[in-house]
């Protein structure tokens, strides 16, 4: 049977829109693989890989994870922290601090303080081979804390009695259900006084300082960037603009070189997942209102000793 032209030229138009339809799905499927492996963290061709690391630190496997890429990947030339967080748990710094100077045992490494980079996030930022900050970041706060909620007088005033039955006297001490003994208090400042050594003899290393010194500037306050600066604590004033320009005068890289913010692969949550945490968070941050609950007294949730910069302590 034969065709009329009317036919073959219907035919001949939907062959070319098949043609494009077909055309721009491929398109599309390579520009979202392309957007997929640049959160992921891979992009295409040699570049500076920038790792943010923003609010509470803590051991987190899959960030250290792919800062053991990065120290791999042959296309990452340099890095820079983005550093913007008032600390975390001692645990957590360590964990990061390690894995950034596995990174700097390949390639360069830069640390550039935002608004806050205070205790534990100073001990990230001593894991960079050169730090800068901003003038008035606020940075610092070398020290360590561990606390507790002395709930005592507010148990005899529900009239509730708690009782307990332990192995040893200074199992589960000090604790927030009576009075801490003088042998608890000083067994629990041995704690600190562990992890404050280790603290100070990483800016003793890291900085250039002698012991003394470093005891003087770390006894917990902060200080601006320009204060850190004349302290030792920060290399230059600036920003991102000026690690760059460090890496390409010391290290010789191209100062045109692209930036690529690297992304840890959390696990996706799933709807069911995400509605679970997103239910969780809605009743932790109404339980927040009701009680009034501060920032100092949310950073009671993280376990261990802490360093982390508390400004609303009185």
């Amino acid at each position: 049977m034969s065709l009329d032209a009317d036919t073959l030229t219907d035919r001949r138009r939907l062959k070319r829109r098949l043609f494009f339809w077909r055309a721009g799905a491929v398109l599309a499927v390579v520009v979202a693989l392309v957007a997929l492996m640049s959160e992921r963290g891979w992009p295409a061709r040699s570049h500076i890989a920038r790792v943010e690391i923003g609010g509470i630190v803590v051991d987190d496997r899959i960030q250290r994870e792919m800062l053991d890429k990065i120290a791999k990947d042959t296309r990452v030339k340099a890095v820079i922290l983005a550093i913007d967080s008032p600390g975390g748990t001692t645990t957590g710094a360590e964990a990061l601090y390690e894995a950034v100077r596995r990174v700097a045992d390949e390639k360069p490494v830069v640390a550039v303080l935002g608004t806050v980079a205070a205790s534990g996030g100073y001990i990230v930022a001593m894991s960079a081979d050169r730090i800068v900050a901003r003038g008035n970041t606020i940075t610092g706060s070398i020290g360590v804390i561990f606390q507790w909620a002395q709930l005592e007088e507010l148990l005899k005033y529900v009239g509730i009695e708690m009782r307990e039955v332990k192995s040893a006297p200074l199992k589960a001490e000090p604790s927030p259900f009576h009075r801490a003994s003088p042998e608890s208090l000083r067994v629990t400042k041995d704690l600190i006084d562990s992890s404050y050594d280790w603290f100070l003899r990483l800016v003793v290393e890291r900085r250039g300082m002698d012991e003394a010194t470093a005891r003087r500037i770390g006894d917990g306050r902060v200080y601006t960037g320009w204060q850190a600066v004349e302290n030792g604590l920060v290399d230059e004033i600036g920003s991102e603009e000026q690690a760059i320009a460090w890496l390409s005068e010391t290290h010789g890289l191209a100062a045109d070189l692209p930036v690529q913010t690297w992304q840890p692969a959390y696990p996706e949550l799933g709807f069911a997942g995400f509605a679970g945490r997103a239910l969780g968070e809605a009743v932790i941050v109404a339980g927040e209102v009701v009680a009034g609950k501060t920032q100092q007294t949310k950073r009671l949730t993280l376990d261990g000793l802490t360093s982390v910069w508390q400004p609303d302590r009185q």
